[in-house]
């Protein structure tokens, strides 16, 4: 059974960085493209980014592009997402979700194993 852990959610003040990270454990990491997806209360869950298997290739929603980064060290079983200049928008439950294929995609319904989230709150 595969499963995911995420961690380094916190509160931070508008403009500060947080870095999130998932660990995976069940089955072989390289063998999963990676993504981290977030959920603000009332709303659907939203595509943030994804990489693929070797962490060569990568997608971003626009409204985090430039900001966020997403990395991934399969030596560590762990995928990383850098947040850079936090807007109190990005406040969401994040969650970070592996899918049985080489290649990353932006839509939820597409993944098969699901983290339990990290809350991010950024304050004005």
């Amino acid at each position: 059974q595969v499963q995911l852990v995420e961690s380094g959610g916190g509160l931070v003040q508008a403009g500060g960085s947080l870095r999130l990270s998932c660990v995976a454990s069940g089955r072989t990491f390289s063998d999963f493209a990676m993504g981290w997806f977030r959920q603000a209360p009332g709303k659907e869950r939203d595509f943030v980014a994804a990489i693929s298997w070797s962490g060569r290739s990568t997608n971003y929603a626009d409204s985090v592009k430039g900001r966020f980064t997403i990395s991934r060290d399969n030596a560590k079983n762990t995928v990383y997402l850098q947040m850079n200049s936090l807007k109190p928008e990005d406040t969401a439950v994040y969650y970070c979700a592996a899918r049985l294929t080489l290649y990353e995609t932006r839509m939820p319904d597409e993944y098969d194993y699901w983290g339990q989230g990290t809350q991010v709150t950024v304050s004005s």
